[in-house]
Formats: C-alpha cells, sequence, structure tokens
C-alpha cells in the first residue's frame, strides 16, 4: 500500500479571478490556494466602488474574514472540501530587470515564482493574458479561470437542419407532429431539446418547420410551426431564424429566451417587436422593461449630466432607435409628431421602461416582459444575479453577440450569455436561437463577413 502524501498543486489567484467570481476561492479541490497580500489590498482599494466589482470585492473580503475563525490564515486553513487556503506575504525575490516590483501585477508574480522555487507545484490562474505571458516567461504555470468556460464553436445553437424523406414531411404536415422515433436515422435522438426548432427537408422546394416539445411521458415529439405570413408591430420575419425567435419570443410558457449571433441579424429588434405586442396589445404583461449593461465601446467620454433618464439615453440609443423604426413600421400614415407623442405615452404610462442594471439588484419584477441587450458584456455571477430577479409571470430575453465583448477580462468563451446558453439548455422555459445571417443592410453583411 502507498503511503506516500499525496502531493497538492498549489494554486495562486490573481485579483481579477475573485472579482469574476468570488466563489473561485472554492473551487480548485483538496488542493492548496494562495492569495497574495497584494490581491488583498487591491480588493480594499475596490471595495467602496457602487458597482458589481464593488460588490465582489466586499463579498470575498467577507469570505476571508469568515475563514479566519477557523484559524489563522497566514499559516493556512482547512476548506470544507479538504483543500487549503492561505494569504501569502509580498516577498522580496528577485524578478528580472524589466519586472517593475513596485507594480501590483509582478508583485502578485513573485509570490507564485517564490512557491514554485520553494517546490510546490505552482499554478497561477488570472484573467489577464499579458500577465499569463509573463508567468510564462518566468517558468511559472499559468493558466486562464477556466470554470464557467463554453467553447463558443461547440454552443447550442436552437436549430438543426436535416434531409429526410419526403414521406416524413408529409406526415409531418398531416398530422401536425411527428414522433422522434421517425428521425431515428437521420439524428442522435439522445441529443434533442425542447424548443429546439427543425428545418426537415428533401429538396429546396420541400421542407417542414418544426418545434420539439417534451411530452408527459418523457418523450419527445416534432410539432409543426405555422407557416403563414406573421407581422409582429409592422415586422416580417426575412428568415428562418427569424421566424423560429419570434416563435420562442411569443411563447409565454417560455421564461428564458436568448438570441445570439451577429450583428444586424434583428436580435433587439425582434425582441422589442414582440414585447410591444405582448404588453400593449395582449396585454399579457404589465410592462417592458429594457436595459444593457453600461460598458462603453472604445475610450469612455466621462460623467453624463442629467437625470437617470437622460444619462441612460446615452448608453440606451439603440433601443430608442428600434422603437422609433417599430413605431414608423406600424403608423406609416401618421405624422411624425404624433408618432412622437405615442412613444413619450408609452414610456410616461409605464408600458415601457428603461433601467440601469445597476438599480436591479435587490428588486422582484412580476409580469414584466424584460430585454438585456448587449449580454455578452456580463460576467456569468451578474447574469445569475439578473435572472433571479423574475417573479411570477416574467419573461426574460437576452441578446448579443459574442465577438462584439468589451468588458475586460471576459472572451466568447467566459461571458454570461454563453454561460446561460449552456446551463439552461434542454429545460422546457428555455429557448435559444443562433443567428449566423445578418438583415441590417447589404454593407453590414459584408463587415461581418470581411471584417
Amino acid at each position: 500500500m502507498d503511503t506516500k502524501p499525496k502531493l497538492r498543486k498549489t494554486f495562486v489567484l490573481d485579483t481579477n479571478v475573485l472579482l469574476h467570481d468570488p466563489d473561485s476561492l472554492f473551487v480548485f479541490g483538496d488542493n492548496k490556494v494562495v492569495i497574495p497580500m497584494t490581491v488583498i489590498e487591491e480588493l480594499d482599494k475596490l471595495k467602496k466602488q457602487h458597482d458589481e466589482i464593488g460588490r465582489n470585492s466586499r463579498i470575498v473580503s467577507s469570505k476571508l474574514d469568515m475563514l479566519r475563525s477557523r484559524g489563522n490564515i497566514i499559516n493556512g486553513v482547512e476548506l470544507d472540501n479538504g483543500g487549503i487556503l492561505k494569504i501569502e506575504l509580498d516577498c522580496d525575490i528577485e524578478l528580472p530587470v524589466k519586472f517593475v516590483y513596485d507594480k501590483a501585477d509582478h508583485r502578485i508574480l513573485s509570490v507564485a515564482l517564490k512557491l514554485k522555487k520553494a517546490g510546490e507545484k505552482v499554478f497561477f490562474i488570472t484573467k489577464d493574458i499579458n500577465l499569463r505571458i509573463k508567468a510564462e516567461a518566468l517558468g511559472v504555470s499559468t493558466q486562464d479561470y477556466e470554470k464557467a468556460k463554453v467553447r463558443p464553436e461547440t454552443l447550442y445553437t436552437g436549430i438543426k437542419e436535416i434531409e429526410v424523406e419526403d414521406e416524413i414531411i408529409n406526415t409531418l404536415y398531416t398530422k401536425g407532429k411527428i414522433s422522434i422515433e421517425l428521425l431515428g436515422q437521420y439524428i442522435d435522438k439522445e441529443n434533442i431539446y425542447p424548443n429546439e426548432f427543425f428545418v426537415l427537408k428533401k429538396d429546396k422546394s420541400h421542407s417542414g418547420l418544426a418545434r420539439a416539445k417534451k411530452l408527459s411521458d418523457g418523450k419527445m415529439e416534432l410539432i409543426l410551426l405555422n407557416t403563414k405570413d406573421v407581422t409582429i408591430w409592422g415586422l416580417r420575419p426575412l428568415n428562418v431564424q427569424q421566424r423560429f425567435a419570434i416563435e420562442l419570443l411569443l411563447d409565454e410558457k417560455i421564461n428564458l429566451v436568448t438570441l445570439v449571433g451577429v450583428a444586424g441579424a434583428g436580435k433587439t429588434l425582434l425582441a422589442i417587436a414582440c414585447g410591444l405586442y405582448k404588453v400593449i396589445d395582449e396585454k399579457v404583461y404589465r410592462r417592458m422593461l429594457i436595459s444593457r449593461p453600461v460598458v462603453p465601446m472604445g475610450k469612455d467620454i466621462g460623467y453624463l449630466p442629467g437625470t437617470k433618464e437622460e444619462k441612460l439615453a446615452s448608453w440606451l440609443g439603440a433601443i430608442y432607435d428600434n422603437l422609433d423604426f417599430l413605431l414608423d413600421k406600424t403608423y406609416k400614415n401618421v405624422d411624425s409628431k404624433k408618432m412622437q407623442n405615442e412613444l413619450e405615452y408609452f414610456f410616461e404610462s409605464g408600458l415601457i421602461e428603461v433601467e440601469a442594471l445597476t438599480y436591479l439588484r435587490g428588486r422582484s419584477l412580476p409580469n414584466q416582459y424584460f430585454i438585456i441587450d448587449d449580454a455578452q458584456n456580463l460576467t456569468p455571477h451578474e447574469i445569475k444575479t439578473i435572472i433571479s430577479r423574475a417573479a411570477e409571470n416574467t419573461k426574460i430575453i437576452l441578446t448579443g453577440d459574442l465577438f462584439q465583448i468589451d468588458t475586460p477580462y471576459l472572451d466568447a468563451s467566459s461571458n454570461g450569455l454563453t454561460y446561460v446558453v449552456d446551463r439552461f439548455k434542454g429545460q422546457e422555459i428555455f429557448g435559444h436561437i443562433m443567428f449566423t445571417k445578418t438583415e441590417r443592410s447589404k454593407l453590414a453583411s459584408l463587415a461581418v463577413e470581411l471584417l
């Protein structure tokens, strides 16, 4: 019997990892987790910020303070998962001449290097790409924080296109549905999710659109989609992806919808059009609430004067553009002043409300149609906070493009939108569409393709 003690791995965490996920302290199993003192200093500087970063900083500090009750955290305390957490004081280890020691990143890195030289099996965990490069240059093994990462090329698309025999398509049209068993030779029956859409085709002239539904006995069947023209607030679907999205957006049994894909695909426009229909025409929901992360593209222009609504108007310009477009489509023969009065009425009466995500914490949102645009700029933790605001009869729509991320330390694999799609697939109250075709203009389409 081998009685040799197990050699623990040592994970040195950077500040950005803790700010990205405060629970990262506890996800490294029965290994050793080291927090450099410089990280504690950085958390202390950030704790007064009135945003998610400040909040996460306070959460991490509280968790560390709680762990002090288990012993001397400088010497190391045992975690519930069998691991050890330790605060490591800064060291005077000599770094190469180009590494300025009074820089926080380099002091954190020096701790990892010291532990490596002491014989520990060290992994430096940071979401800072350049710092990973520096760690590699010093011979320190380094990784991104991988928890909640999903490769975008393997992400669930919500749509399957398969070639079948004419007989299957005919059965779909005559009966209005078909059993998944009929498709056994064409697809993997175990890899079909509720609310997944199918394009069944024999050739270009013979095809059918269907949606997967889970039956009470757990089996799946495909339900024929209505192929008649659908017009929502003057808006007609221009492709199959848009048609599928409208199906999800109008279904009151689906509480969470994610629309992901290229710029100009119509994600936000469709979400708003269906929201207007459900709130104003059918009165299913009390109001349409619209928000987006306040993250600048490029250099921030700084402080914006005015009321909250006036400040948000600058950030939600794309939303107002879409509303103007839909009103123009719906009220073609109405003069622009009357149309503007109609839009103002929607806001003043509370039928449409815009809100900063910052102010959602602690709120409960019942009976609302809630759109979060540019959701790719949110972390998994922020997405969880938002979705958990939903009360009875609230529908949440997340839209975004995984390759237009403006938030530091997030990418197409680690953002909250990708995370939600991967975790919610298979839930009966969830629907998702991946858009691959832009409909904004020929120029926009070429930009997506060429640039």
